[in-house]
C-alpha cells in the first residue's frame, strides 16, 4: 500500500517523522520546530500557504489564548486558589494530592469543557508544588490526562464530542434509508462507556505515575547552592490560614524554605507539626528566593513588619531584590527603623535579607543594614519612576510571575467565570465569544490589569497548536490521509469487532499525528463507511470514535491540554510516550469492548 503513496505524501511522512524524532532527541524548544516544520511543508509545496497557516486564525486555538487571560483573572484574585484550598487544601503526598485533585478534575471537566479548567488549574498546580515541595511533572501530565478522561464522559466536555455529535445529527437528517442505525447524540451519551475508562485511567495514573514519570529537573530542596535569606511573615486578621496546623497550611515542607521559629504574643515557639495557626502570628523562615516570592503572594499572608495597614492598594506592588550601595543612607539603621527613613527607600518595604549569600545571624527587625546587603523590596510604581540618586543601590532587579492577589475581587471573578461556562454549556454563546466578553468583563472589573492579561498567554502554546493544525492540511492534501484511511479500511476485516478495533487504532495514530478534533472529522466517515458495509448499527463506532479521539495521551501535540502542561511540567516528548502509551492500551481496550456492550450491533 505504501508503494501508491504519491511523491509529496512520503515528503509529508518523512517530515512528520523527521519532527517527532527532533522533539525526542533535541532540546530545541518545540514550538521552534513546529514552525520550522509549518516552513518546510510550505518550502515544500505540501499545502496552500493559506491552508498551512489556518491554525492562527483557527477559532479554538484563538479560544485558548484568551482563556489563559481568564485565567489569569481567576488567578489574580485569588478566586480558583481560595476554592482549591477549599476543597483541596495542602496534600501531604503525592497519592494524596492526586487522590484530591484528579477525581475532582475529571468530575468537572465533564460539565466544563477542559481546556479552561486546565488553563485554571496550572497556577494553582504550581503554587501547591512551591508549598508541598511534590513533583510537578508527577501533576501536570496527570492534571491533563484526567482532564482528557473526565471530559470524554459527556457531551459537552470535549469539542471532540462535539463535532462528532453535530456530524450524528447531519447525517441522520439526510435521512438515508440505507444508512446504518445510528441516534442523536444526548448530554450522557458517551458515559456508560467512558466513565468505567474515566475510572481505570485514573486508577492507573495514580498507580504508576511514580515509576514511570520522572521527577523534574530543577526541583531540588536543597538550600545550600543558593543565596538563602530571612524573612518573617504575619497571618493576618480573618485569614483563612487560622486554626490551620503547621502541616496543613503547608509550611513545614514547602520547598525552598525552612520554617525556625515562630512567634506568637512577644515570645518564640518551637514550630511543631500540630500547632494551630492563630492571627497575629509571625513565621520566621530560611528562604531561597522563589519561595520567598511565593510566600510573599500567599493569600493570608503579609510581611510582618509593613508599616502600612491599608493593603487595599498591595495588589499593584511587587518584589525586587537590590544590594545595598555604601553610600545608602540606610547603611546603619535598622530594618524596624526604616519606616523614618521612606524618603531613601521610596515607599518601600524590607520583605526579606541575606548577608553574604546566608541568613541573618540576628533578629530580623534588629538587623542594621550593611553595605553589600541583598534585599527584598516591596515597591509600587513610585520606586520605579522617581528621580534618584543611582548610588544608593549597586543592583536593582525586579521579580516577576508574582503578585499580591486581589481577594476583594474574587466573588466578581468567579460569577463571570460561571456565566460564561454555563453561556456555553447551554449553547447559548460559542466558547470563544463567552471567552472575549469574559476577559472584557475581568478587566473591567478590576479582576486582572491589561499588564497581566497580555503577560498570561502561553504563545509558545499557541504557536503549536496553530502548526499542529496547519500540517493536518498537508497530511490531507498530500494524499498521506487517504493513505492511512485504506490501510484502516484494510485492517478492518469483515467482522464488527475487528472493525471496532480497527476504527480505535486509527483514531489514535490520528488524533495523535493531526489533534483531536481534525481526526474526529477525518475518523467519522471511514467507521460510518464500515457500520454500512457490515450492516451493523454505527453506535457502537460513534462511541469508540468519540473517545478514540479524545484520548491523545502519546503525543503532546495531539491534545490543547498536553500541550499547556508541556512547559511548565518541564517534558519531552518521550516521557509522554512512555507514560502515554500504556494509558492508551488500558482506557482502549476497555472503551473496545464496553461499547457494543452498551451499544450493541
Amino acid at each position: 500500500m505504501l508503494i501508491s503513496m504519491t511523491p509529496d505524501a512520503w515528503l509529508t511522512l518523512l517530515l512528520l517523522i523527521a519532527l517527532f524524532a527532533l522533539l525526542v532527541r533535541t532540546k530545541i524548544p518545540p514550538w521552534v520546530l513546529f514552525a520550522g516544520a509549518i516552513t518546510a511543508a510550505m518550502t515544500l509545496g505540501l499545502a496552500p500557504p493559506a491552508d498551512l497557516l489556518k491554525g492562527f486564525s483557527n477559532t479554538s486555538v484563538i479560544a485558548v489564548a484568551v482563556l489563559f487571560m481568564v485565567a489569569e483573572g481567576m488567578y489574580s484574585t485569588g478566586a480558583i486558589s481560595l476554592i482549591v484550598d477549599t476543597a483541596i487544601g495542602i496534600p501531604r503526598t503525592l497519592r494524596n494530592a492526586q487522590a484530591k485533585l484528579l477525581p475532582t478534575i475529571a468530575v468537572g471537566s465533564a460539565f466544563l469543557n477542559n481546556t479552561p479548567l486546565v488553563a485554571m488549574m496550572i497556577p494553582v498546580i504550581r503554587d501547591i508544588t512551591r508549598t508541598t515541595g511534590l513533583s510537578s511533572s508527577r501533576l501536570f501530565m496527570p492534571l491533563s490526562y484526567a482532564s482528557i478522561l473526565g471530559g470524554a464522559v459527556t457531551l459537552i466536555g470535549t469539542s471532540t464530542n462535539l463535532i462528532i455529535a453535530g456530524l450524528v445529527a447531519e447525517y441522520i437528517a439526510i435521512g438515508d434509508p440505507n444508512a446504518p442505525h445510528m441516534t442523536e447524540i444526548g448530554m450522557f451519551t458517551p458515559s456508560m462507556v467512558g466513565i468505567p475508562c474515566a475510572v481505570a485511567g485514573i486508577l492507573f495514573i495514580m498507580g504508576f505515575s511514580g515509576l514511570l514519570i520522572r521527577s523534574g529537573a530543577g526541583e531540588s530542596t536543597d538550600l545550600g547552592r543558593k543565596r538563602i535569606y530571612t524573612a518573617d511573615f504575619l497571618v493576618e486578621e480573618r485569614s483563612k490560614l487560622i486554626g490551620k496546623t503547621l502541616t496543613e497550611a503547608g509550611f513545614l515542607q514547602q520547598k525552598g524554605s525552612t520554617l525556625k521559629n515562630l512567634v506568637r504574643d512577644g515570645r518564640e515557639m518551637k514550630p511543631l507539626p500540630d500547632l494551630a495557626l492563630q492571627a497575629g502570628d509571625i513565621l520566621l523562615f530560611l528562604t531561597d528566593l522563589e519561595s520567598l516570592s511565593h510566600l510573599w503572594s500567599r493569600i493570608g499572608l503579609r510581611p510582618a513588619y509593613l508599616s502600612t495597614e491599608d493593603g487595599s492598594e498591595r495588589h499593584r506592588h511587587q518584589l525586587v531584590e537590590v544590594v545595598v550601595a555604601p553610600t545608602n543612607p540606610a547603611v546603619g539603621y535598622r530594618i524596624s527603623f526604616l519606616q523614618w527613613l521612606t524618603s531613601s527607600f521610596f515607599t518601600t518595604e524590607v520583605v526579606g535579607m541575606s548577608r553574604n549569600g546566608k541568613p541573618l545571624e540576628t533578629p530580623f527587625p534588629e538587623t542594621a543594614i550593611q553595605a553589600g546587603d541583598s534585599i527584598i523590596l516591596e515597591v509600587d510604581e513610585s520606586f520605579f519612576f522617581e528621580r534618584r540618586d543611582e548610588t544608593q543601590f549597586i543592583v536593582e532587579k525586579p521579580l516577576s510571575g508574582f503578585h499580591i492577589k486581589r481577594t476583594d475581587k474574587a466573588i466578581t471573578a468567579i460569577a463571570i467565570t460561571a456565566l460564561m461556562v454555563a453561556s456555553v454549556a447551554l449553547q447559548v454563546l460559542p466558547l470563544i465569544n463567552a471567552a472575549l466578553l469574559a476577559t472584557i468583563a475581568m478587566l473591567l472589573t478590576g479582576c486582572m490589569t491589561v499588564y497581566k492579561a497580555g503577560k498570561s498567554i502561553d504563545f509558545p502554546t499557541i504557536i503549536i497548536l496553530a502548526c499542529a493544525i496547519g500540517l493536518e492540511s498537508a497530511i490531507t492534501s498530500s494524499g498521506l490521509s487517504q493513505t492511512i484511511a485504506d490501510a484502516i479500511a484494510h485492517l478492518g476485516g469483515t467482522t464488527p469487532m475487528t472493525s471496532l478495533v480497527a476504527i480505535f487504532l486509527g483514531c489514535i495514530i490520528m488524533t495523535n499525528i493531526i489533534t483531536n478534533a481534525a481526526a474526529a472529522a477525518f475518523m467519522f466517515p471511514i467507521g460510518y463507511s464500515l457500520a454500512a458495509t457490515l450492516d451493523v448499527s454505527f453506535m457502537p463506532y460513534v462511541i469508540v470514535i468519540m473517545l478514540g479521539c479524545s484520548y491523545a495521551f502519546i503525543n503532546p501535540a495531539g491534545y490543547q491540554t498536553n500541550m499547556m502542561v508541556y512547559e511548565p511540567g518541564g517534558y519531552s516528548v518521550k516521557d509522554y510516550i512512555l507514560f502515554g502509551t500504556p494509558l492508551t492500551l488500558i482506557t482502549g481496550i476497555l472503551a473496545v469492548v464496553l461499547a457494543p456492550v452498551f451499544y450493541p450491533f
